[in-house]
């Protein structure tokens, strides 16, 4: 017998809040409201591993870490155009999970 997946049990918890959101009073409403919001993030972060992608983007300059200590000491550019195409790559994996509705995502998606 099958279960269901995490992204299914999110569903279901987040359709529950959106029918209990109107039923609720306008606090706890707007709180349900919240909760769905949070668990629509967690499904999208489950789903597109943002970390990863942060991390495949900027491995040459030593992850995350070694980007930002890299500019600190100078050893690299802000205007290194490999680095800020790295930069753009970690930024966009974020925002589509954190705010896929971000009005440029679309054309940062497209960019090479």
């Amino acid at each position: 017998m099958s279960h269901p997946s995490a992204r299914q049990l999110l569903e279901a918890v987040q359709l529950f809040l959106k029918e209990a959101e109107a039923a609720l009073p306008q606090r706890l409403g707007f709180h349900a409201k919240v909760a769905g919001n949070v668990l629509a993030i967690v499904a999208r972060e489950l789903e597109a591993d943002p970390d990863s992608a942060e991390q495949a983007a900027l491995s040459a300059f030593g992850g995350a870490a070694g980007a930002c200590a890299g500019l600190r000491e100078g050893s690299l550019s802000p205007a290194d155009p490999a680095l800020l195409a790295a930069l753009t790559r970690a930024a966009v994996a974020r925002l589509d999970v954190d705010n896929p509705r971000y009005p440029t995502l679309a054309r940062l998606k497209e960019q090479p």
